[in-house]
């Protein structure tokens, strides 16, 4: 058997989700997980996590789920069964042993579990990076960006880029990808994975350390 994560807009409305469902079991597909990520505006998104017998048979699959009035798929990609990876980012950011192995680890194991292609620890004092994953932009680029939408207000900015303070130290963590959404769900988990790398900073090194001068 072979896992999928199914990412899709559902229209929010009793009997959308079965169907996907039956469309789904007629490939021989099984739905082992459901996480929702966002609601609004009649729609839903969803998130499925799918076995399937064969990897051939995901085309068809596609072509069937798409089928269903109303419904279209934002993401499709190979996944890990029944793993949270939000909760194993918090577990290994609590067993790190000094403070620049958990902010490696952080930037690392939040890209990982919030799918993003790049991901960056930026300190805003110094401006520079303190953690980098994949190829993001310039520290200076993200420092302008988080300031801008730090004083405009949250929603401001691409939907594609989302970032979280530190709380109690000086730094912050942008991450993104090319061209899909970061949805409430995963902002949600950002931030709450962010609480989490600024209680351990604190510990392993506390504000003075991480705000020293360049």
């Amino acid at each position: 058997m072979t896992t999928y994560a199914l990412r899709l807009w559902i229209p929010d409305r009793p009997g959308a989700l079965g169907q996907v469902a039956s469309r789904i079991g007629s490939v021989g597909g099984d739905v082992v997980g459901i996480d929702i990520l966002e609601r609004g505006a009649g729609q839903a998104i969803d998130e499925l996590l799918i076995l399937l017998p064969d990897p051939s048979r995901l085309d068809l699959l596609v072509a069937e789920v798409t089928q269903v009035d109303g419904v279209a798929i934002e993401d499709v990609r190979p996944a890990t069964p029944v793993v949270d990876d939000a909760l194993t980012a918090a577990a290994l950011l609590v067993e790190a042993k000094s403070l620049q192995q958990m902010l490696e680890v952080f930037c690392a194991e939040t890209a990982l579990a919030l799918r993003a292609d790049w991901a960056v620890v930026l300190d805003r004092e110094t401006v520079r990076s303190e953690a980098t994953v994949g190829e993001a932009p310039s520290a200076g680029w993200l420092h302008a960006f988080v300031e801008g939408v730090r004083h405009a207000g949250a929603a401001v900015g691409p939907d594609d880029v989302a970032w979280a303070e530190l709380p109690g130290v000086p730094h912050d963590i942008v991450i993104g990808r090319q061209g899909r959404p970061m949805h409430a769900r995963e902002r949600s988990q950002l931030e709450l994975l962010a609480r989490i790398a600024g209680a351990r900073a604190q510990d392993l090194g506390g504000a003075d350390r991480l705000s020293r001068p360049a």
